[in-house]
Formats: structure tokens, C-alpha cells, sequence
């Protein structure tokens, strides 16, 4: 039981819908999943909030100064020392 309450994938409309349907789709990550995300569902009383967060992930994961596998690396490294599973 999550302790943020959040909008279940099937109860989204709307934009939210819409959001969840990118978040699927794999439009941030590069991979298609069946769900969303929990840290995702966190924002999903903000639509708007979630949508900023989606496209600052967009941005942050693309190829620039460091490649996405150099971004995920350091992610993930930063995750472990935080103890986070994310």
C-alpha cells in the first residue's frame, strides 16, 4: 500500500491519461512497459507537475555532454548510495 495516494492507471482521464499513455509507451525511457511507473503515479494529482517532470526526463536522459548510458550509470550509482531501488 502506497503511503502518496495516487490516480490508478485505469481510473486516469484526460491529460493525466494521455501522460500515463506516454509514460507506457516508453516516449521517456526508450522502453514500452504495461505500466506506469510508481514514482509517475506519485504526480499524478498534478498533471501538470507530471508533465514538466516527464520532459525534464526527456532532456536530462538524451544524448549531450554525457550519453544515456553514462546518465543511467550515474543514476543508478546515486540511487544505490541513497538506498533507493529507483
Amino acid at each position: 500500500m502506497p503511503r502518496i495516494s495516487w490516480v490508478e492507471e485505469q481510473d486516469a482521464t484526460g491529460r493525466l491519461a494521455e501522460l500515463f499513455e506516454d509514460a507506457r509507451s516508453g516516449s521517456i525511457s526508450g522502453i514500452k512497459r504495461p505500466f506506469v511507473a510508481d514514482i509517475l503515479h506519485t504526480m499524478s494529482h498534478r498533471p501538470d507537475f507530471l508533465a514538466a517532470i516527464m520532459e525534464a526526463s526527456r532532456m536530462h536522459f538524451s544524448d549531450g555532454a554525457l550519453t544515456r548510458a553514462q546518465h543511467e550509470m550515474i543514476a543508478s550509482y546515486v540511487s544505490a548510495l541513497n538506498h533507493c531501488h529507483y
